[in-house]
């Protein structure tokens, strides 16, 4: 069975860079479209982007396009979230899951999570 678990969270200043890392065990990554998605405090899940199996198309929420990048090394069975210019209000913990939006809602694999806090 297909399990997901996230890394590289942390603590960073604004204007900073952190990497997330979404690694798959008990089957292959490859298989599937993965998406990030991010719940701050008090606010609902939202998804942040989405990277189709082959790597091949991309997809991200407005408010991070052009400082967030996804990408994906199906050989090492592993999604990543580049994460530039970092802002406070990218404080939220980070999921990934298999599949994007409403289907990964209601059938995706999920990861725990990591935090990602913002803040000087």
């Amino acid at each position: 069975q297909l399990q997901l678990v996230e890394s590289g969270g942390g603590l960073v200043q604004p204007g900073g860079s952190l990497r997330l890392s979404c690694a798959a065990s008990g089957s292959t990554l490859g298989y599937y479209a993965i998406g990030w998605f991010r719940q701050a405090p008090g606010k609902e899940r939202e998804g942040v982007s989405c990277i189709s199996s082959s790597g091949d198309s991309t997809n991200y929420l407005d408010s991070v396009k052009g400082r967030f990048t996804i990408s994906r090394d199906n050989s090492k069975n592993t999604v990543y979230l580049q994460m530039n210019s970092l802002k406070p209000e990218d404080t939220a913990v980070y999921y990934c899951a298999t599949n994007c939006g409403k289907v990964a809602e209601l059938f995706g694999s999920w990861g725990q999570g990591t935090q990602v806090t913002v803040s000087s």
